[in-house]
């Protein structure tokens, strides 16, 4: 039977195109199948360029409504004075322009479902009129005292944290507990990061094959620099890049060097690393020390023995490489705790492998065996992590 059920949701990601292996984008799919084929109002929270879209899609194909009209409606492109006219019509003569009675949105939807984008920049005269539609299933056209009764699915999506706006007073509090019967929240595209190499490899065959290009695959690197960028514009920005690439980059195998023309971003690797090892410090003690340690280990690959100098000059270590500052001992407290012994000797017998080796081992230790928070941690794939778990013999 559970084999049956993971075939089924298989299918119906593939069909919807919400592809991927985590639980996070799994769950969304689930909700999809349960909530689909009820009329309940459904409201989507993500950032732009997650899939809301989508996901709506899935909605309306999986109801009892999937052979009536689906109505897209960006409450976010649609001027302040006119988005009542848009979602509920207007009759001749009622402002100035109104040259003959029309229809609005949500007649347009009657007996199908209607999509409110951006429903979190709707004024608020406008939501008081949307909740009456939500509850009484009825409105009234701009200029018209005629009541208009309609079957409409409300789905509501929103990039904005709605539960802000309500305490803000930005959106009625009322309406904000009616759309959200069932609330999806589809997860960034950064914290379900196992997706991301599944998506690159999708949209770069589907690209490839539309255009008849050759597609010459990605090194290693360029696939964990993939995994290590956090993706602002989600699946929309991973979708956009991967048809450049195709496009741009005909036939080549996507390495490193060629990514870094298409992403401008600061992971915990950077591609240029800067010689005096910058420290952001904007960022937390804990973000700040695994940054300057992994730069390190970058320039180690570059020049091992200009490290190894600068290595006996101080510079910082894992706390492995502490010594309590009474016993002499291996010490594990934090770094104002601890004093650094210099040691060249020692120090310049360190090799890059045992460096990293230990750093790994550290955080492994520090989030309990969790490979997942151990790699966002470290600033890596769960991949890389795992080859060299395997490598290291941890």
């Amino acid at each position: 039977m559970k084999v049956l059920q993971e075939t089924k949701l298989e299918s119906l990601q593939k069909k919807y195109g919400l592809i991927g292996s985590s639980e996070e984008i799994k769950d969304v799919v689930r909700t999809i199948e349960q909530v689909g084929p009820t009329d309940i109002s459904v409201l989507i929270e993500g950032e732009s360029g997650t899939g809301k879209e989508l996901v709506v899609r899935a909605l309306h194909a999986e109801s009892t409504r999937s052979s009536k009209p689906l109505v897209v409606v960006n409450g976010g492109a649609i001027p302040e004075g006119l988005i009542e006219s848009e979602l509920f019509g207007h009759v001749k003569g009622s402002f100035t322009g109104a040259l003959s009675d029309r229809k609005g949105f949500f007649e347009e939807a009657d007996g199908g479902t209607i999509f409110l984008d951006e429903v979190g920049e709707m004024p608020l005269g406008t939501q008081v009129r949307l909740l009456r539609v939500l509850e009484q299933k009825e409105f009234q056209r701009v200029g018209s005292a005629e009541t208009i009764s309609v079957d409409v699915r409300v789905v509501a999506a929103t990039n904005r944290a709605l539960q802000a706006l309500v305490n803000s007073g930005d959106f009625r509090r009322d309406l904000y507990y009616r759309l959200k019967s069932v609330n999806i929240l589809i997860p960034p595209l950064r914290s379900r990061r196992e997706d991301i190499e599944i998506l690159a490899q999708l949209f770069t065959i589907e690209r490839a094959e539309s255009l008849n290009i050759t597609f010459g695959g990605f090194t290693e690197g360029a696939m964990d620099m993939l995994n290590s960028y956090d993706w602002p514009g989600n699946v929309r920005e991973l979708k956009n890049l991967m048809e450049s690439l195709i496009v741009l980059e005909k036939g080549k195998v996507i390495s490193e060097k060629v990514l870094q023309k298409y992403l401008s971003f600061d992971i915990n690797i950077p591609s240029i690393p800067s010689e005096n090892l910058p420290v952001h410090l904007d960022k937390s003690a804990a973000t700040a020390e695994r940054e300057l340690i992994i730069r390190t280990l970058f320039l180690l690959r570059n020049d091992i023995s200009e490290m190894k100098e600068m290595l006996s000059n101080r510079l910082m270590l894992p706390t492995a490489f502490y010594k309590d500052k009474t016993s002499g001992m291996p010490f594990s407290g934090t770094m104002e705790e601890a004093t650094i012994v210099p040691e060249p000797k020692e120090i310049r017998n360190i090799s890059m492998q045992e460096m990293e080796k230990e750093l790994i081992r550290s955080t492994l230790e520090k989030y309990y065996g969790n490979r997942r928070k151990s790699a966002e941690a470290l600033g890596i794939s769960e991949r890389t992590l795992y080859r060299k778990i395997k490598d290291y013999e941890i």
